[in-house]
């Protein structure tokens, strides 16, 4: 599919967002939300797939348990990496840029709104720590489901948050017969700077 120069706008979000519905109504796309996120610390690179869970001016919001790889590695190092791929519209969204915390009011929302078992699984998932089988994992779900029983005042887990990737770059790629694919670049100019 072609992406010429004069198909896209001077704002690199309202391209992704118009990628993004193109995505969401497109029945042959599976999870047209998931995003691969890379961070590093101390030369240790990782990659894992997130759910892009905002997409605004500030950038793309994704949520995670602060004690995480990712988290850890966030705080000590707050750049990060994104790629979103939709293979069978041969579409890619990639960025670069700082993370900032998003705001716990905005946490708040986002936690409000979401299904009630997603809300048990924060609380017993404590990611990327060791437990010792599935059963384990059951059971804690099942100990928070029983505490939070015939309530939906479910409080959001002191160590579940969230992170704006704030890009200074974003990049659309489209791909294109006899791999001469298109693509579209846009860099954030440096303070002070045109």
């Amino acid at each position: 599919m072609a992406l010429l120069e004069s198909d896209v706008g001077d704002d690199p979000i309202v391209e992704v967002q118009r990628w993004m519905d193109d995505a969401v109504a497109a029945p042959e796309v599976d999870q047209p939300f998931a995003m691969q996120v890379a961070t590093s610390f101390d030369d240790h690179p990782t990659v894992r797939t997130v759910l892009l869970r905002g997409l605004d001016q500030r950038g793309f919001m994704f949520v995670t348990n602060l004690e995480s790889t990712k988290g850890r590695q966030l705080t000590a190092n707050p750049r990060a990496a994104l790629t979103i791929l939709w293979t069978s519209m041969s579409r890619q969204v990639c960025a670069t840029g700082t993370v900032e915390r998003v705001s716990d009011d905005d946490i708040l929302a986002y936690w409000t709104q979401r299904p009630r078992g997603h809300r048990f699984g924060a609380w017993a998932s404590r990611q990327s720590t060791t437990v010792p089988d599935r059963a384990t994992l059951d059971a804690a779900a099942d100990e928070i489901e029983e505490r939070f029983a015939g309530t939906d005042d479910i409080p959001v887990p002191p160590w579940w948050r969230g992170w704006w990737i704030v890009p200074n770059m974003v990049g659309l790629w489209s791909g294109r017969r006899e791999r001469l694919h298109d693509r579209r670049r846009w860099r954030r100019a440096a303070p002070g700077r045109p």
